[in-house]
């Protein structure tokens, strides 16, 4: 059987159950084997029915003695069988299951798990109150040996568990083959299984060592199938992609470091050192610059872009909001014309001449670096002489958008240099950036103010809004934070509309108080936004009420105070971007943190946000409490959910599974399969490896 066949052509799986499967993400035998269970009943030790007690999870295993059934006086129809082994008998009850009644014959052997009770009506004697699952053995001995241990999968509940294990015990049973990623010589090194046997004891164990071996051998070759690829790309574009050997800074630059009204940091110059090796190389540059919320990213970016332009190249820079294209605009302009370098603004809401002037100045080489949002990736946006693409706030954007300005080169593939603010734990960007080298930048340039941080609960509103008032009559701005936009029945988090509400009603009734207030969301217009973004760096709305949509996209140096309403409903390193908004200007800066939630664990976690400043710090405490989670896919670089690796737990595994890909790439892995395979896991997600 071929793994890439459909589903839908498995005895027992028509276009209804296909559809119901590909819900899950499984359309093909590779889908379906791959999709592993969540954990499993231990099965292996039958208990004497005579042992058993109210309340106990057990294993039975008997002969059907008796079978009756009748209609209850709700009107549901009950089934009752009585189960025996050598040493008594239990009841079980089965409601509104009319179909048993064929499968379930006297003489019959059974097997059941479940949780022990006492029977309705049955005067102390005991029954299996909830059966989890069951099997009936036909003409099984009951010393046969049952399942030891049954597989639980993470299924909705329009497909049976039983019949999902059917579909993957007859893939089992046919002549399925994987292709082998992990080279031999390794396999060996570390005594793993080969993939097919892998899969199979990982679906049907016998044992719990069978268990642990097969979850080993599947991790591995998960994480080293993910290094692989993410080295073989990387090594594609060292090796075929050839790049724009940069000379060494001249004047230029050095003008540029003399216009700067501050000295770089030793971590800047570091990276801004990492920079000025990888663009004079011949090979084209792919690094990504980690640095905390005012680190100083922006000016290295612009270091580098003067460094291209010094050269005879135009820059580019992508940035993910329109208001924060035009601040870098603006900080470009004012630093860079002065030494004869044209900067220009491409956004979607450009007026139809602006656009054509800076269309025609990419085209005809006038122009020298361009800062734009998406407009940037447009198919009409021609450059003459593309030699840098910046890629501002990286998880932002996909891999695709990424590689599309890229593909802006002509002659030659420009460097690439991409920005983050999203603290990533380090071991992590292993597996998030493994095609990029990483610079990290942590050291806050001097004269940043700390940003006073307090976990305050709901009983203390009242003066929260008060200190707010009286920082905002001072002429301060202040951002007032909500989890969600509008009242839902499914969850008690605050929604913007109804703070929004209450505070213009009360605490900050602008009519008694004089505060401008305004309610920014996800749902208004771009335009909308972007307007209320202008407006409030204006200085035209004292405070901002809005989901977390300003986690990304404006700088305001005048805002001053952030209250997070329901703050336990977001994760350390959300809260430390959101925080990450006010402390930019020359007044002192708060981050008030509103606990609604009665978990302790939740109230400790927000504390630590009091205590820990820095990002990457609280990157790899909230890692820890929360777990990866959703971590690749927030990310946004193109890797989802790991199938059955935890980044968490398996960190070192993650690390020898790298240095060993790093070894085998080279020699010893079959190029061809490890595309497919990624082709087949992660679909489009890996489309640049296939494309090469």
């Amino acid at each position: 059987m071929d793994i890439k066949q459909n589903v839908q052509y498995l005895k027992g799986v028509g276009p209804k159950k296909a559809q119901a499967l590909k819900r899950l993400g499984i359309e093909n035998i590779y889908d379906l084997m791959t999709y592993y269970p969540r954990r499993y009943e231990d099965q292996s030790d039958i208990n004497a029915i005579s042992s058993l007690k109210a309340g106990q999870i057990a294993n039975i295993q008997g002969k059907i003695v008796a079978l009756a059934d009748k209609n209850t006086r709700r009107g549901l129809k009950l089934l009752t069988v009585v189960l025996a082994d050598d040493t008594g008998t239990i009841q079980l009850n089965f409601f509104n299951q009319d179909y048993l009644k064929k499968k379930l014959k006297q003489g019959t052997m059974m097997f059941v798990h479940g949780k022990i009770g006492f029977a309705y009506g049955g005067y102390g004697q005991l029954a299996v109150t909830q059966i989890i699952s069951f099997d009936v053995e036909a003409e099984k001995s009951k010393e046969d040996t049952h399942c030891a241990f049954m597989p639980v999968y993470t299924l909705p509940d329009y497909i049976k568990p039983k019949d999902f294990r059917n579909l993957i015990e007859q893939v089992i049973a046919s002549d399925i083959e994987f292709n082998d990623i992990v080279p031999d010589f390794i396999r060996s090194k570390y005594h793993l299984l080969m993939k097919k046997e892998a899969v199979e004891k990982i679906h049907f164990p016998k044992t719990k060592r069978e268990i642990e071996e097969a979850k080993r051998s599947l991790i591995f070759e998960e994480l080293f199938s993910i290094q692989a690829g993410l080295l073989f790309l990387k090594k594609q574009h060292t090796t075929r992609n050839k790049g724009i050997k940069f000379l060494p800074n001249s004047d230029l630059v050095a003008n540029v470091l003399k216009a700067i009204p501050f000295e770089l940091t030793q971590e800047q110059q570091k990276v801004w050192q990492e920079i000025c090796h990888d663009m004079q190389s011949e090979t084209q540059m792919q690094r990504l610059v980690q640095g905390d919320v005012g680190s100083g990213k922006t000016v290295i970016a612009i270091l580098a872009l003067v460094k291209a332009v010094e050269n005879g190249y135009q820059g580019a820079m992508m940035a993910p909001t329109e208001i924060l294209a035009i601040q870098h605009f603006d900080k470009l302009q004012s630093l860079l014309e002065p030494l004869n370098i044209k900067v220009g603004l491409l956004t979607g809401s450009l007026k139809a001449k602006q656009r054509r002037e800076v269309v025609e100045g990419l085209a005809d080489g006038s122009l020298d670096i361009v800062i734009g949002t998406h407009a940037l990736i447009q198919d009409n946006i021609i450059f003459k002489n593309l030699g840098l693409v910046v890629t501002d706030e990286q998880h932002r954007f996909g891999v695709n958008q990424r590689a599309k300005l890229e593909d802006k080169g002509i002659d030659f593939l420009p460097d690439v240099l991409v920005m983050t603010a999203t603290p990533i734990p380090r071991t992590m960007t292993l597996t998030v950036y493994g095609d990029l080298d990483v610079s990290f930048i942590k050291q806050l340039p001097p004269g940043r103010k700390p940003i006073r941080t307090f976990v305050r609960m709901p009983d203390r509103r009242e003066l929260i809004y008060k200190f707010v008032r009286g920082e905002v009559q001072k002429g301060r701005q202040a951002y007032v934070v909500c989890p969600l936009i509008e009242e839902s029945e499914n969850s008690d988090a605050v929604s913007v509309e109804m703070i929004y509400d209450e505070l213009t009603s009360g605490y900050l009734y602008g009519i008694r108080y004089g505060i401008r207030c305004a309610l920014l969301h996800g749902k208004l217009s771009s335009k909308d936004k972007e307007q209320l973004l202008y407006d409030f760096l204006a200085g035209k709305i004292d405070v901002l009420i809005s989901t977390t949509v300003i986690e990304v996209g404006v700088n305001v140096p005048n805002a001053s105070i952030m209250v997070i309403e329901g703050a336990e409903r977001f994760g350390l390193a959300q809260l430390h971007q959101l925080r990450g908004r006010i402390g930019r200007g020359e007044f002192a800066s708060y981050c008030i943190l509103i606990n609604r939630g009665r978990n302790a664990n939740s109230l400790e976690r927000l504390h630590l946000m009091e205590k820990i400043s820095d990002g990457f710090t609280l990157a790899e405490e909230d890692l820890r409490l929360r777990g990866p989670g959703q971590f690749f896919g927030s990310m946004q670089h193109g890797l989802p959910d790991l199938k059955i690796a935890d980044v968490l737990n398996d960190i070192n595994v993650l690390i020898t599974a790298r240095k060993e890909a790093q070894k085998a790439l080279d020699f010893s892995i079959d190029k061809k399969a490890l595309v497919e395979l990624l082709q087949m896991q992660y679909k489009d997600k890996f489309i640049k490896i296939a494309d090469n």
